[in-house]
């Protein structure tokens, strides 16, 4: 039976850490990190995210603002909202949730963004800096699954990772990072995706396998090596039950160490938002 990498127990040890980090901040007469997050519309699972997003700052000492808008926003009242962040000296870092309405482009929204303050890790100036090995704010997702294993003490050093899925969120940045020369870098990856040819094959040799590829239950026992650890970033509904991307019940007879889901990967991306506002904070 695989060890479960809890993302709870996980995120509340990481939460601690942070609250350590106000705590002294405060006790050097700083004020306390600030979030603030956009939501446009009433997507419900948006706003249980940003809900979340706002607990998790009360938990951790943080300020928040939430600024939520109707569904019928323009795209340019958004972006009137995302300048007067960018220029608020409070607000140490933001992001505009996501999905946004069809009529906003959320590419131009993206770009509107102050790189200094996207502590999603979306905006290319960030994305750029992070291949090239330079300090920036991480995508929240992969940094949260670098977070769990280094909780874990498990190193991707040496080892063969595959990562199915390649998004700009999830899939492409954590290949980068999962290849860079870090503490917890240093694997050999490959990115594979739903065209790869002998993908189950091309699993059965990883030693770390991501799954994000958005198609529920696509990971079957029969791809993963016995031994291995298994991060399912997978979000999908179905017959009314939340399910990742890997069929959990056959691979956690597998698998040496593997996430749940939900609680797994969901709530430590959450925590790399945590981390990368904490950071923002420290720069100004």
């Amino acid at each position: 039976m695989a060890q479960l990498l809890s993302g709870r127990d996980a995120a509340q040890a990481w939460k601690t850490f942070i609250r350590k980090e106000v705590a002294g901040r405060l006790a050097q007469g700083k004020r306390a990190p600030h979030l603030a997050a956009i939501l446009v519309g009433e997507d419900p699972a948006s706003q249980a995210y940003v809900r979340g997003k706002v607990r998790d700052c009360e938990e951790v000492g943080f300020g928040s603002t939430l600024i939520a808008l109707p569904e019928q926003t323009s795209q340019a009242a958004l972006l009137k909202h995302v300048e007067e962040l960018n220029g608020n000296p409070g607000i140490d870092g933001f992001i505009v949730q996501l999905p946004l309405p069809k009529h906003i482009n959320p590419d131009e929204v993206l770009l509107a963004i102050d790189p200094r303050k996207d502590v999603d890790g979306f905006h290319p100036e960030n994305v750029g800096r992070m291949a090239l090995g330079l300090p920036t704010y991480l995508p929240a997702t992969p940094y949260g699954m670098l977070l769990l294993l280094e909780h874990y003490g498990i190193s991707p050093a040496g080892k063969n990772a595959v990562v199915v899925g390649r998004s700009n969120i999830v899939g492409s940045p954590m290949s980068i990072l999962l290849s860079r020369n870090t503490k917890m870098g240093n694997a050999t990856v490959t990115l594979a995706h739903s065209k790869t040819e002998n993908l189950e094959a091309l699993c059965r040799g990883a030693d770390l396998l991501v799954a994000a590829i958005g198609r529920p239950l696509f990971i079957k026992a029969s791809m993963i090596r016995p031994g291995a650890t298994v991060l399912d970033v997978g979000i999908n509904r179905v017959d009314g039950k939340l399910v990742g991307d890997v069929d959990f019940v056959e691979a956690e007879q597998v698998a040496g160490a593997i996430t749940p889901v939900p609680g797994g990967v969901g709530l430590m991306t959450r925590v790399g938002l945590l981390m990368n506002t904490l950071h923002a904070a420290r720069r100004n």
